[in-house]
């Protein structure tokens, strides 16, 4: 008995047939089989596949274009992308004593406040608070005793760059 051999068996044509499945064969007749079935079909031999060349006749190299030597094109570089423009502040500063154990709070529009919950301002002294606020505009604010008592009066305003010293009541 000849030990088992693997073929595939395609159904194309030609030198290298598509492959359609594996069969895994156990007898010699079905590798003769195999074998005939794997043979290119209406060609007399592998050796018809070559290229004949013309006796004597030696190939002549194919002419290449010729070739643009003009220089490059010079391309500018690109302008860095400008940068955005930096926050300027606004300061705050009242001038109020609000009482000890009290704090002053700032709400607002612009500048990261809202009118919703205040930012607590810091306490230079007994009666003087401030607060530094980044902005790219004007800014509308309103001041507050512990976030929860409005100060009287209208809105207060302030420009970018500005520093402002109010005088609230309550």
């Amino acid at each position: 008995m000849v030990p088992a051999a693997v073929t595939f068996h395609g159904a194309g044509t030609g030198p290298a047939p598509r492959l359609k499945h594996l069969r895994l064969i156990h007898h010699e007749h079905e590798i003769q089989e195999a074998r005939q079935a794997c043979r290119p079909t209406g060609q007399a031999s592998h050796k018809a596949l070559k290229p004949q060349r013309s006796a004597g006749r030696i190939p002549q190299p194919v002419p290449m274009p010729e070739a643009d030597v003009s220089p490059a094109p010079v391309i500018a570089a690109a302008p860095p992308p400008a940068a955005a423009p930096q926050p300027v502040a606004v300061t705050v500063t009242a001038s109020i004593d609000v009482g000890f154990g009290n704090t002053l709070f700032i709400r607002g529009q612009g500048a990261g406040l809202n009118w919703s919950s205040g930012v607590a301002m810091r306490c230079e002294a007994d009666d003087r608070w401030s607060v530094t606020l980044p902005t790219h505009g004007p800014v509308v604010f309103k001041l507050l005793v512990n976030d929860l008592s409005w100060s009287l009066g209208e809105n207060y305003e302030a420009a970018p760059g500005e520093a402002v010293l109010i005088v609230p009541r309550f």
